[in-house]
């Protein structure tokens, strides 16, 4: 089988993809001022670029999968040419609209205004919804000084992404509208989804992806619990599809073992404790497939 050829986005998403990848059993390693990772898999070739042109390159066939935030797919207009094949959840942003916080912004939409943004399409597209006398001014990095109440600032409006909002609150920015969400996603050309054993390959990956983010929302619990307080617990206690249930050598309760949620835990322990259970050990999970 031809190699699945697989683009992995510099930064942010390029550290976490490398972690999911690595609790997958896939290794990868990257000398120095190089673009192509070594791995263990003979069947995956890695390239790393920028995250604002993975889409594009999917969309142009020149790579097979490729991991990008949702935003540039659509700041990239090719939404319609890429297959999305799961979200990986990571980096959750929002595509905002700011402005300095002593401004009134419906009083600021009545004028000529200037947008600070690197997201020139999705920027045209909300000046056009809007019905804004506006125009763009291409930035790079970091925007927000571009945007303050004084006569020369070279620009009105921000559209840039943020996840907490505090780089905003910071310069004394306010939110005044949301234009999308966004986060990392794993993303294919239609063209190797097209291809039988290619797809196959994607789909086996995500399958992977999927144990290892599943192991890492859950934990194992592992209790024992007398026999008349067994029937109580059983019926109360929560598990992905039912718990496992072992007698106690000697014939003095059963040890139980259930999967649950990470955020099930604090509430879940102390019920658990009254409701008779002993001996509870909690421990993480590597994958899980369900």
């Amino acid at each position: 089988m031809e190699k699945l050829k697989i683009l992995l986005a510099k930064g942010r998403i390029y550290e976490s993809v490398y972690s999911l990848l690595n609790d997958v059993g896939i290794s990868l390693y990257l000398p120095d001022r190089q673009y192509f990772p070594i791995t263990n898999q003979e069947d995956l070739a890695f390239q790393v670029v920028k995250p604002q042109i993975t889409s594009a390159l999917l969309a142009q066939n020149k790579a097979d999968v490729g991991f990008s935030g949702k935003d540039w797919v659509y700041e990239n207009g090719v939404q319609n040419d890429v297959v999305e094949i799961m979200d990986l959840g990571f980096d959750p942003v929002r595509i905002v609209a700011a402005i300095p916080e002593t401004v009134d912004y419906e009083t600021l939409l009545t004028k000529p205004l200037t947008i600070a943004t690197e997201y020139q399409t999705l920027s045209r597209k909300w000046i056009e919804e809007k019905k804004i006398d506006g125009k763009i001014f291409r930035t790079w990095g970091t925007s927000e000084g571009f945007v303050q109440d004084t006569p020369d600032a070279l620009a009105q409006i921000l559209i840039d992404n943020t996840s907490t909002g505090s780089s905003l609150k910071a310069n004394r920015l306010k939110i005044v509208d949301t234009l999308m969400e966004s986060s990392t996603r794993m993303y294919a050309s239609k063209q190797a989804f097209e291809n039988p054993e290619k797809k196959q390959k994607i789909m086996e990956l995500k399958m992977l992806f999927e144990t290892v983010l599943n192991a890492r929302s859950r934990v194992m619990l592992e209790m024992n619990v007398p026999e008349d307080k067994f029937d109580t617990l059983i019926k109360t206690i929560p598990s992905m599809k039912s718990p496992t249930v072992s007698p106690l050598f000697g014939g003095n309760g059963y040890a139980v073992k259930i999967a649950v949620k990470k955020s099930e835990v604090p509430t879940l322990l102390p019920k658990l404790h009254s409701l008779g259970a002993t001996d509870i050990v909690e421990y993480g999970l590597r994958k899980v497939l369900m």
